[in-house]
């Protein structure tokens, strides 16, 4: 799991991702994170002061690694329409959920400014920059004047989280895959019919 180059610090936050995402910050005790880890209590309270201090910096890690996954696919080769539908379809472990959408329902780490802020921050950017990739296939000609990029982009981010809760529920990706392929039919509909990529 974890490389002889990892850091202590390095391991106790890949655990602390890896509980908060399988069990919420409450299910996430410092001596599940510290066993994982394969860290003593001294090791954890040297690199950090306490649970919230890890949990944060864990927080903070999902976040980049989000942001980064998304924008690989945001940044991609195509037009907008092939852009987002990377996004999409990338892959995916479905029936795990988000890490960052999971900590949504944790009202630990929503009653608490600190730890929710990396979230909001997350889903903002996400929002904004899948807004940005579609404003820019409305203003290339490649979807319709009708689009509006804003409201479209969030029926995204809400149908790749929502497509979690259901695949979640039923445990199978094809809620998932579903809504997906739903989503996309919604955008093939505003594409335009001379669109190049079309």
């Amino acid at each position: 799991m974890y490389t002889d180059r990892m850091t202590t610090s390095e391991r106790l936050i890949e655990s602390a991702r890896e509980l908060l995402w399988e069990r919420g910050y409450v299910g996430t005790s410092p001596k599940a994170i510290q066993q994982r880890a394969g860290a003593g209590q001294g090791s954890m309270y040297h690199h950090f002061t306490g649970k919230p201090d890890l949990a944060l910096a864990a927080i903070r890690r999902t976040a980049e690694q989000m942001r980064t996954t998304a924008e690989a696919s945001l940044s991609g080769p195509g037009g907008a329409y092939d852009r987002v539908r990377g996004y999409l379809l990338r892959e995916r472990d479905v029936l795990r959920g988000c890490p960052i959408g999971r900590l949504t329902m944790d009202p630990d780490v929503i009653a608490d400014p600190v730890l929710r802020q990396p979230v909001d921050e997350t889903l903002d950017w996400l929002r904004g920059r899948l807004a940005d990739v579609l404003a820019e296939g409305r203003e290339g000609g490649e979807f319709t004047a009708g689009l509006d990029a804003e409201r479209t982009a969030s029926t995204v981010v809400a149908t790749v989280q929502g497509g979690y809760v259901l695949a979640r529920a039923a445990e199978s990706a094809a809620p998932f895959d579903s809504a997906v392929e739903g989503l996309l039919a919604l955008l093939t509909a505003y594409r335009a019919p001379d669109s190049p990529s079309r």
